[in-house]
């Protein structure tokens, strides 16, 4: 009895003693856990032991001090309720977090606190009580062992340790660390109660035991006994209790300084309410109506006081003209006169010289086009997008070639994206998880068929000639941790299989599992959920895992990452990227035609269950290089129209028995020829100097030739046909004069054209340059074989023409004699009778003035609102599956394309000061490089970067800190004194590699730098520490050695110039004006960065950090493109203005008159560019200097024929000038041109229907109306005076030619309009007859 009561006394002084200071509720270890499975650390639990705490000996007390410091109370006088083995189990399982979370000191002994409290603290029965105990047998002893227990904690301790690492960033992925800490919420929905409920649910594998933290507010009631725990939490922003540093801004938003906000964007210019530019260009357009108002009426009064003074005789003559006088006779117009008479006379002879030999000429033509045509045999045909549209020594390209010296090219994507609308959906309730709603596309069976694709493909295999075996995958594939010697499962995947291994038997696995009682089934969803919410934010880069497959971002697609319900997956295949001229290079794109076949096939299988679309690194240039062929028949139906056209056109057409003797067949041939040998011979004579050609080339230059080349056909025929030979002159002499009338404004126009086109290739373009080129020498060409060639095939056409024998049938002959009378076919009489009459008339003259001026003022304001850029849609065929592509990639993609931003040579990383200008961790600078990148991240709007750097500095300092497990050394066997493997175990390597510093920010020595920085790039990331290898490698081929980040061998490492990178992730882009503005503000950050670094002491003065990504080469253009443009364009006008001048002997008015008409047809076009939705870019001002050159034609042969005009009245030369060339002008270049682009609009390819048929046209039609309408009247206002010299020689030839009475019509005389219309005599042979 007395037994029995001193027991029951006992266990009620026991009972009490549960919740008492100084006592243990548990001690020591007591084995595994049996009731957790699968777990990713030894689950060893404690014994259940009401006691008292222990005084802990030196090695004990030395523990507890290096894993609890906040709980040391000095030497033999410290207390603990944990035994050694237990210090090191939690040393153990703490060192998992201390991996992530150390870059922030004050977060990871906060972590700690309360474990350490928990496991450790001599008050430990406060704190902790224990709810499931299980029975276990240690050592032939029956013990309870502790499965279940509450921790009740604070509010004020739980809150203040949660914000202490709430904002601790995972560096090389840019998340937040309280991701994986918080389960199914992540980092967005974590709160306090639920990061502590994951670090106690033992489901995750991370917690040997249960665990419910009950948060405890103040005040509030608690279970007897129980002291909730509060102890001291230093926050993010302050010392931690031994001694180190706050955290860094990045990790604890307390310490960042103020940064203000970027500057907004500058607000619209306004005047008042009123959109301001659109108030200058109502300004300019009333002023200019303003002179055009002072200008009519001073001209009307100057007329009207004229008018009184005249003098005529009884017939109405005016008397008050005298005849010309030498000294009358102004220096430019003598000028103007002798450089017509010289050149007229020298093409006079040069026409009579190649009409009397055509044969001879033809074959000497020949002779020459051959010689340069026989260079098309070395024609390289660009194709590269980068060669076309970045300039060798662009910065974007430089930057690329420094890129691809130090890291290799960018790796070539191969990718899919599924969706599958209507698949049903469906919940699962998760026994570890709880309750998920997964998508249709989130189901087994889409997955193993997504396996069975993939494993298709993987399985792509052919014989290789170059290397006589066959290829695979491996051999060819981007694998970033095994590129010496990668096997298939070394290769760069991204899959949603990939989380199964890409194994069958793991999707289709099951297990029971049980938790808090509950035994349920778990499967490859609850598989799923566990690495979509954990595995993926802790280890991040897609290159740390084999498979590429750590973050979801890259194979799953979904709002606000809930996963389970994606709307779409993402299946990758990385290649290697090798010189075009590499024989890998080959293989490369066969693999990639063969993943192209396969998934095509797969496409039209109808027993597919996915919607997708495709794509691999060569389908954009294969799309374009195909639209290109199969719209090559739309090109030649073009030219077949316009051949057409020229050859029905040219005819004369006198009765319908000689149409066949009349219509020129043949001249149309030969000018057809004429332009193509022409576009032969530039290409063969760049292609013999090494310049290579492009399909812009082929596409845009024979046009142009033939709208100069028609035109200038047009003009020598037209005026051959119209002119009667005179008596005793021989045909050839008859086309030499009219060649020697025509061919100087033939000249001024070739030669205008040629000069700007040669001066266009001052563009930096490479696109823009050689089509200059090409373009420039082909004009000339065209120019010279119609001097030759075409003179030669219109004298043999003349000679059959003059014996009436039929075109084509040249054998056949029409006994229905030629016409006496020359024809002047249909256009000429209607221009003389109605156009010209009606168009100037004083009303439609200011009608017309007004509509241009508000016309160009329009414009001027539309060209303002003109966009920038190509979508790369654009360059693909209306029926391509790369559209669909694109339009997935917009709707699919969470995050856009990775950034590099490059160290150049020249920062020394290994010195304290370099290690801390770069990093982002406690003692880093707050401006640091990654810091910068933080920065911006915060106003993605603004600088387009959504994810922050990658920083292989903060992960190499976080690996050697001594409070993770990563760097270590041996310190038993073979190896001692070497690196340690964090998966060794504890005994086996007891030395850290760089000791732990109190009061001081841990950062390794130069040497310590140097010697660890290797290992650290070949260290594997696992579980046990998840740092090493964050960067992809690349490996020599001769050395074993990696050619790493840091330099171009691993000797670099050594140096202090070196060179590195630092990948962050631009917001998705989605269209050229988005991927523009990225690269400005990523330009900006960067030299912001290079400003601050070049500060650090050792620091090289052209040191540079810059950003780089693939698309920077082909938006880097649009940065400058607008001032280029402007230059080239200012550059191609120049030529039309002086050459105007000095072919027509120093006339700057017409030369101004002709220049201000180009520009208001460029700046109409613009306008119009906006209005029909044509963007501005390399292809619109390759069409814009181009419509500088057909705006010569449209307006420069009119300007010519105005100013040798000797019509009295500025009006009726306006007139003649209109009805004689204005017929030619639209015949020959509107006429001839606008067929040929109706025709292209029925082309594939959207590039050409935008910018070839839309474009073209605008041109065509601006150039037409300016040429044939606004500049006749603009003449007429503002052209210039009468040519005296010209005059003079007119009135000479009255008095003294005989011929001039027989043939009046062909004789410069001083008659009018209305003169030439009515049959009278000419004004100036009445002045000399009044005169007399």
């Amino acid at each position: 009895i007395l037994l029995s009561a001193l027991t029951v006394l006992l266990g009620i002084l026991v009972h009490y003693a549960q919740h008492e200071p100084g006592f243990c509720t548990f001690y020591e270890e007591c084995g595994i856990n049996p009731d957790v499975t699968g777990s990713l650390i030894t689950p060893t639990i404690p014994c259940l032991n009401y006691s008292t705490a222990r005084l802990l000996d030196k090695i004990h007390y030395l523990k507890l001090k290096s894993v609890c410091p906040m709980l040391d109370q000095g030497e033999g006088k410290t207390f603990a309720c944990c035994s050694l083995g237990q210090l090191i189990s939690l040393e153990k399982s703490l060192s998992l977090s201390k991996a992530v979370l150390i870059r922030c000191p004050s977060c990871a002994e906060n972590f700690a606190h309360l474990h350490c409290v928990t496991t450790c603290s001599s008050n430990q029965s406060l704190v902790v009580n224990v709810t499931r105990t299980i029975k276990v047998n240690t050592t032939g002893l029956e013990k309870d062992a502790v499965t279940a227990y509450q921790a009740y904690i604070s509010t004020t301790f739980a809150d203040a340790a949660f914000r202490s690492c709430r904002n601790v960033r995972v560096p090389v992925t840019g998340g937040f660390a309280i991701a994986t800490m918080c389960g199914l919420y992540a980092a967005t929905l974590c709160t306090p109660q639920r990061w502590y409920d994951f670090q106690g649910d033992s489901s995750n594998g991370l917690a040997p035991l249960d665990i419910d933290f009950r948060l405890i507010p103040p005040g509030a009631p608690v279970p007897s006994g129980i002291v909730p725990y509060n102890g001291k939490v230093p926050g993010c922003n302050e010392t931690s209790s031994t001694g180190n540093e706050p955290c860094s801004c990045q990790d604890c938003k307390e310490m960042c300084p103020f940064i203000p906000p970027p500057t907004s964007p500058p607000q619209p210019f306004k005047i008042g309410h009123i959109d301001g530019l659109l108030a200058v260009c109502l300004s300019i357009f009333c002023s200019l109506l303003l002179f055009f108002v002072c200008f009519l009426l001073l001209r009307t009064s100057d007329h009207y006081f004229k008018s009184r003074n005249k003098v005529k005789d009884k017939n109405g003559n005016d008397l008050s003209q005298e005849l010309m006088e030498p000294k009358d006779v102004t220096c430019t117009d003598r000028n103007s006169l002798a450089t017509q008479e010289f050149l007229g006379s020298l093409f006079q002879k040069w026409g009579t010289l190649m009409a009397t030999h055509p044969l001879k000429t033809l074959l000497a033509s020949a002779v020459v086009v051959v010689v340069f045509a026989v260079g098309l045999m070395y024609i390289e045909l660009t194709t590269d997008p980068v060669e076309l549209w970045s300039a060798p020594d662009s910065r974007a390209r430089q930057e690329k070639d420094f890129h691809d010296e130090y890291f290799e090219p960018f790796f070539r994507t191969n990718q899919l994206i599924l969706t599958a609308p209507g698949y049903p959906g469906h919940f699962y309730d998760s026994l570890l998880f709880g309750m998920y709603n997964f998508s249709g596309i989130i189901t087994k069976d889409l997955i193993l068929q997504l396996l069975e694709l993939q494993t298709r493909i993987q399985a792509i295999e052919f014989w290789s000639d170059d290397l006589n075996r066959t290829v695979t995958l491996k051999d060819i594939c981007f694998a970033p941790l095994n590129p010496k010697n990668p096997s298939l499962s070394d290769c760069a995947v991204n899959s949603l299989p990939q989380y199964f291994q890409n194994s069958v038997e793991n999707l289709n696995a099951k297990v029971n599992m049980t938790k808090l009682g509950v035994t349920k089934e778990v499967d490859w969803r609850d598989h799923f959920i566990y690495c979509i919410k954990y595995v993926s934010v802790t280890f991040g880069p897609l290159w740390l895992l084999k498979s590429m497959n750590a973050s979801p971002l890259t194979c799953i697609h979904s709002q606000d990452e809930d996963y389970t319900m994606a709307e779409a997956l993402i299946l990758t295949f990385s290649l290697n990227n090798y010189p075009r001229d590499s024989v890998k290079f080959k293989l490369v794109e066969k693999w990639e035609q063969m993943f192209l076949d396969i998934v095509a096939e797969y496409q039209k299988n109808p027993a597919t269950n996915f919607t997708f679309a495709y794509m691999a690194e060569r389908s954009l240039e294969d799309e374009i290089n195909r639209t290109t062929a199969e719209d090559i028949p739309i090109f030649m139906i073009s030219y077949a129209v316009i051949f057409v056209y020229i050859a029905v056109a040219l005819g004369e057409y006198s009765s319908f028995k000689r149409i066949l003797v009349d219509s020129k067949i043949l001249v149309g041939l030969g000018g057809i020829l004429v332009v193509g040998c022409s576009v032969l011979a530039s290409m063969g004579f760049y292609a013999w100097i090494g310049i290579s050609s492009s399909l812009v080339i082929l596409q845009v230059v024979p046009f142009l030739v033939l709208a100069v080349g028609a035109d200038n056909i047009f003009i020598f025929v037209l005026e051959y046909q119209r002119d009667k030979r005179r008596p005793g002159e021989t045909r050839e002499e008859h086309i030499g004069r009219v060649l020697g009338r025509v061919a100087p404004s033939m000249l001024l126009c070739s030669l205008s054209e040629s000069i700007c086109f040669f001066l266009g290739a001052l563009s930096s373009m490479p696109a823009v340059k050689s089509f200059a080129l090409y373009a420039a020498l082909a004009v000339v060409m065209d120019f010279l074989l119609q001097m030759t060639a075409f003179v030669a095939v219109l004298s043999l056409d003349a000679q059959r023409q003059d014996r009436n024998r039929c075109d084509l049938a040249l054998c056949v002959t029409v006994s229905t004699p030629r016409p006496s009378k020359p024809s002047q076919g249909f256009l000429l009489p209607f221009m003389k009778r109605y156009y010209a009459p009606v168009l100037l008339k004083p009303v439609t003259r200011i009608i017309v003035v007004v509509v241009f001026l508000f016309m160009f003022c329009a414009s001027i304001f539309l060209m303002f609102h003109v966009t920038v850029g190509l979508d790369q849609e654009l360059a693909l065929p209306t029926d391509s599956y790369m559209l669909e592509y694109f339009k997935y990639l917009n709707m699919y993609f969470e995050v856009g394309v990775p950034t590099y931003f490059i160290t150049t040579r020249g920062f020394n990383f290994s010195t304290t000061e370099g290690m801390d200008a770069v990093c982002s961790s406690v003692g880093c600078d707050p401006f640091s490089l990654t810091q910068k990148i933080q920065y911006a991240t915060e106003y993605p709007d603004k600088s387009f970067l959504a994810i922050p750097a990658s920083s292989w500095v903060d992960d190499f300092i976080d690996w050697l800190n001594p409070g993770s497990r990563c760097c270590r050394l041996y310190t038993s066997g073979l190896d001692i004194g070497e690196f340690c493997p964090a998966s060794e175990p504890y005994n086996k390597c007891m030395i850290n590699c760089v000791r732990a510093t109190i009061n001081v920010t841990l950062r390794p020595t130069v040497d310590q730098f140097n010697k660890y920085l290797p290992i650290f790039l070949d260290n594997v990331p696992d579980l046990e520490c998840p740092k090493g290898c964050p960067f992809p490698r690349r490996y020599d081929s001769e050395n074993v050695s990696p050619n790493f980040m840091l330099g171009s061998d691993l000797d670099c490492l050594l140096l202090p110039s070196t060179a590195s990178r630092f990948m962050a992730y631009h917001t998705p882009l989605k269209n050229s004006q988005e991927y523009t503005e990225a690269l400005r503000a990523a330009r900006q950050l960067a030299a912001n960065i290079t400003r601050s670094m070049r500060e650090v002491n050792g620091t090289a003065s052209d040191f540079e950090v810059f950003p780089y990504t693939v698309t920077y080469l082909f938006y880097e253009q649009y940065l400058t493109i607008v001032p280029e443009g402007l230059f080239n364009i200012a550059v191609c006008l120049v030529p039309t203005f002086v050459v105007c001048c000095i072919l027509l002997g120093m006339d700057v008015r017409s030369g101004l008159l002709n220049l201000l008409t180009i520009v208001m047809i460029t700046v109409d076009t613009v306008g119009v560019m906006t209005l029909w939705g044509i963007d501005y870019n390399a292809v619109s001002l390759i069409n814009l200097v181009t419509a500088v050159g057909i705006s010569v034609e449209f307006v420069s042969h009119l300007t010519r024929s105005f100013a040798l005009s000797t019509c009295p009245t500025h009006v009726e030369r306006a007139k003649e000038a209109t009805a004689n060339m204005g017929s030619a002008v639209f015949a020959g270049v509107a006429m001839t041109n606008l067929p040929g682009i109706v025709v292209l609009a029925f082309a594939k390819a959207q590039l050409i229907q935008i910018f070839f048929f839309r474009l073209n046209l605008v041109i065509t039609l601006l150039g037409l109306v300016h040429g044939l309408v606004f500049l006749p009247v603009l003449l007429s206002f503002f052209g210039p005076g009468l040519n005296t010299a010209v005059l003079l020689e007119q009135q000479k030839a009255v008095t003294t030619a005989q011929e001039a009475e027989s043939d009046k019509t062909h004789v410069y005389t001083n008659m009018s309009f209305e003169d030439s219309e009515m049959g009278r005599p000419p004004a100036g042979n009445q002045s000399a007859k009044a005169a007399r």
